[in-house]
């Protein structure tokens, strides 16, 4: 039983509190995974980059995270834990960093409703319908919209949408919430339980000796 909660949590072979080179440690590797998952998206976003912007590079940060645990020897569990965590994280980072640079640099036009999806999409269930929109111009602005777009919305109407002049994200219609501070705070909650199960599996993760024999008798 000894073993297998070892192999499965980790040793924690020290007395009392963790030393406290261990818990910087373990902060370390939590704030550095946390930030370069969110970080490349943001990036990817912010210069264009497809693949970085769709959280592709977040997920070989979260793999690079599990590979760093195990070889220090954490925990089974706890390496699984910290690697769903980069993954949830990296799914929910693109759409943050979306927000992240329409918020920065975004700019409010109207839009012409071009068509509504008929209320059959599965998104429509939970009360939410996406309208295909272009310019004053009549050019198509890739993406659809959902927020402005409702049932009584029809073809001709007009909607507020902040785009980014660059052209490197896709339109949002504008809604209540705004700001920087919203899609920085939906990151939050995953961004403080990612650093706390790396800290917890970095610290359960000493060894006061080699896991590969019994010690040297003097």
């Amino acid at each position: 039983m000894a073993h297998l909660r070892t192999v499965v949590w980790g040793p924690a072979e020290f007395v009392g509190l963790p030393p406290w080179w261990l818990v910087g440690e373990g902060l370390l590797v939590g704030t550095i995974a946390a930030v370069a998952i969110v970080g490349t998206t943001l990036i990817g976003a912010w210069t264009g980059s497809a693949s970085l912007a769709a959280g592709e590079a977040g997920l070989v940060c979260a793999a690079g995270l599990a590979v760093y645990l195990t070889c220090t020897g954490a925990g089974r569990a706890l390496v699984g834990i910290a690697a769903l965590l980069g993954v949830c994280l990296a799914l929910q980072a693109p759409q943050a960093a979306t927000g992240m640079v329409l918020a920065k640099r975004g700019r409010v036009q109207t839009a012409v409703v071009t068509s509504v999806d008929d209320g059959r999409a599965a998104d429509s269930a939970r009360g939410r319908y996406f309208c295909t929109v272009a310019d004053t111009h009549g050019v198509p602005l890739k993406g659809r919209i959902w927020r402005g777009c409702g049932r009584t919305t029809r073809p001709g109407d007009t909607l507020a949408v902040v785009y980014d002049p660059m052209g490197r994200v896709p339109p949002r219609g504008v809604g209540t919430e705004g700001g920087l501070r919203d899609p920085l705070r939906d990151l939050a909650p995953w961004c403080a339980a990612l650093v706390a199960v790396s800290l917890l599996a970095v610290v359960r993760s000493h060894r006061l000796s080699s896991p590969s024999g019994p010690l040297l008798q003097g």
